[in-house]
C-alpha cells in the first residue's frame, strides 16, 4: 500500500508530530561531548559589522535580550539606512502592541552606529554580517583578530562558507565559530552554530545559550558547504528547477507543495527572496563545477532576462502592482517550454507525487550524508532544521521523520529508481542503504549513534 502524501493528518498525528518536534527542539541543545555544565563566556557586550538587513536583524536580537551593541559600517549612508530600518522594525512592534515605547527607546539606546572599529576593541562578542565572499571574511576576521580583546568570540554569520578558513585567518581559531542567523534575525527561530575543527567547547556552549536566551532553537553543525539547512535546501530547489526543465510548469510544482502543506512553494520563495541572490558567486562557479552530473542554470537566467523576483514585477510568475500574490504568466511559460527544447530535454507529465517525492526524496538522501559524516549529531537536529528555518510543513514533522512514516525501504527503492533515471545527484547515501539493510529507522539511528563521528564528505 503506497504511502498518500496529500490525506490531511489525523489530529493523533498532528499532536504526535508536535510532540517529536518540541522533543528535538530541546535536544538539539544537547552537546554529547560538551559538558551542560561547562562554564560560559560573559557577553555583556557586542559587536555586529555590517548595519545591511541581517546585521540590523542580528543586532536587534541582542539588544532585545538587553546586550549593548555597536553597529559598524564603513560607510555612512549604509549605517543610518540600517539604523533607520530597525527604527522602523520597532515602530511596527510598538504600533502592534508587542513593546511600549519606553521599550522602543530602551532598545534603541543599546545599539550603538558607528564608523569607528576601535569603539568596539572592548566588546566581548563580535558578529560579521557581510557578503558571502570568503576572501573578505578573511581580511575582516584579521581585523577583527588584531582589534578584539582576548578572550572575546568572533562570530561569522556566512550561509555555508568554510569556518575552518575563516578562524585560519586569525591567531585565535578556537575563539572562531559559525553564526548562522536567518533573515529577518530578529524574527526568525533557528539559529546553526557552526563548529570549527579547532572551535573551543565554552565558545559552542555560550552560542547555543546566547540563541536560548534570544528565544531561538540553536542547532549545531559542524563544517559542511551549506551546513545543515542549505545543504538540504539545495537538493529541495535543484530537482525544483530540474522538473520545470523536464516538464512542469511553476505552478505545478508550488502547488503540488503548498497542497503537501508549505505556506509557499519553492519558486514563490525565490520570488520573494529574490532570483539574484548569489547571482555572482554562481556566475563564478560555471567555469569549475563537475563536468560529471547535471547542473540547472535557470535562476541565473532569469536575473539576466530582468525577472529578479517580486521586486521586478516578474520572475517565475508576475506580480500586479502592490500585489505580491504570483500570477501565472503565459509568456515565460511559453519561454519555458522553448527553454526545455534548447537544452534538449523532452518535456514529459509528471504526477503531483512523483513531483514532491523529487523535490524531498533528495533532502532524505542528505540528511542521511549529514548523519553519517557527524556534519549533524542527531536525525531529530536536521528536521529541526527544517521545520524552524526553511517551511517544512509542522504537521509533517520534518523530512527524516516523515521518511520514518513512509518506510525506509520505500524511500529508498524511489531513490534507487531516480539514480537510474538521473544519475549522480541521486546516488543512495550508504547510511539509508544500510539502516533499510538492517530493518531500521532514523529514529533508531538517533538512539544508537547520535554521539558517532565519521570522515566528512565532499559537498554536492
Amino acid at each position: 500500500m503506497s504511502f498518500n502524501f496529500f490525506s490531511t493528518p489525523s489530529s493523533q498525528e498532528i499532536e504526535a508530530a508536535a510532540q517529536y518536534a518540541a522533543q528535538a527542539a530541546y535536544l538539539s541543545f544537547q552537546i554529547p561531548d560538551i559538558s551542560a555544565n561547562r562554564h560560559l563566556r560573559k557577553i555583556q557586550s557586542a559587536a555586529v559589522i555590517g548595519a545591511g538587513t541581517m546585521g540590523g536583524g542580528i543586532a536587534m536580537s541582542l539588544a532585545n535580550i538587553g546586550i549593548a551593541v555597536h553597529l559598524i559600517d564603513t560607510d555612512k549612508a549604509s549605517l543610518d539606512r540600517g539604523i533607520s530600518k530597525i527604527q522602523d522594525n520597532y515602530s511596527v512592534s510598538v504600533k502592534r502592541g508587542k513593546l511600549t515605547t519606553q521599550q522602543f527607546q530602551d532598545r534603541m539606546a543599546l545599539i550603538l552606529p558607528t564608523l569607528d572599529w576601535q569603539a568596539a576593541a572592548g566588546a566581548d562578542l563580535f558578529i560579521e554580517a557581510v557578503f558571502e565572499d570568503i576572501q573578505l571574511k578573511k581580511d575582516l576576521f584579521s581585523k577583527i583578530d588584531a582589534l578584539a580583546k582576548q578572550g572575546a568570540i568572533l562570530a561569522t554569520n556566512t550561509s555555508g562558507l568554510d569556518v575552518n578558513a575563516i578562524g585560519d585567518a586569525t591567531k585565535r581559531p578556537q575563539d572562531v565559530v559559525g553564526a548562522h542567523f536567518f533573515s529577518p534575525a530578529h524574527v526568525m527561530r533557528l539559529l546553526e552554530v557552526v563548529r570549527s575543527d579547532a572551535t573551543s567547547p565554552d565558545v559552542i556552549t555560550t552560542l547555543m545559550d546566547l540563541g536560548r536566551r534570544m528565544g531561538k532553537t540553536a542547532v549545531l553543525s559542524r563544517v559542511y558547504p551549506g551546513f545543515i539547512g542549505n545543504a538540504m535546501f539545495r537538493h529541495y530547489t535543484r530537482e525544483a528547477h530540474f522538473l520545470i526543465e523536464d516538464g512542469a510548469l511553476p505552478h505545478e510544482v508550488d502547488g503540488v507543495l503548498t497542497r503537501f502543506g508549505y505556506a509557499m512553494g519553492v519558486l514563490a520563495v525565490q520570488d520573494m527572496a529574490g532570483n539574484d541572490v548569489g547571482y555572482q558567486t554562481k556566475k563564478a562557479m560555471i567555469e569549475s563545477r563537475a563536468t560529471d552530473r547535471r547542473w540547472s542554470d535557470l535562476t541565473l537566467t532569469l536575473t539576466d532576462m530582468g525577472r529578479r523576483g517580486q521586486k521586478d514585477g516578474k520572475g517565475w510568475y508576475r506580480y500586479d502592482d502592490g500585489d505580491r500574490k504570483p500570477q501565472r504568466d503565459p509568456e515565460f511559460e511559453s519561454w519555458i517550454v522553448g527553454e526545455s527544447a534548447r537544452l534538449g530535454r523532452e518535456r514529459k507529465h509528471f504526477t503531483p507525487e512523483e513531483i514532491l517525492k523529487r523535490c524531498l526524496y533528495g533532502m532524505i538522501n542528505e540528511g542521511a550524508r549529514l548523519l553519517e559524516a557527524g556534519i549533524a549529531l542527531r536525525a531529530s537536529d536536521i528536521d529541526t532544521v527544517c521545520l524552524t528555518g526553511y517551511g517544512f510543513p509542522k504537521e509533517q514533522g520534518g523530512p527524516l521523520y516523515l521518511a520514518d512514516k513512509i518506510g525506509l525501504k520505500s524511500v529508498l527503492a524511489d531513490i534507487e529508481r531516480f539514480h537510474d533515471e538521473m544519475g549522480f545527484w541521486w546516488t543512495p547515501a550508504p547510511l539509508l542503504r544500510q539502516l533499510v539493510h538492517e530493518g531500521k529507522s532514523f529514529m533508531q539511528w538517533d538512539a544508537e549513534h547520535a554521539c558517532s563521528h565519521v570522515t566528512k564528505p565532499t559537498g554536492g
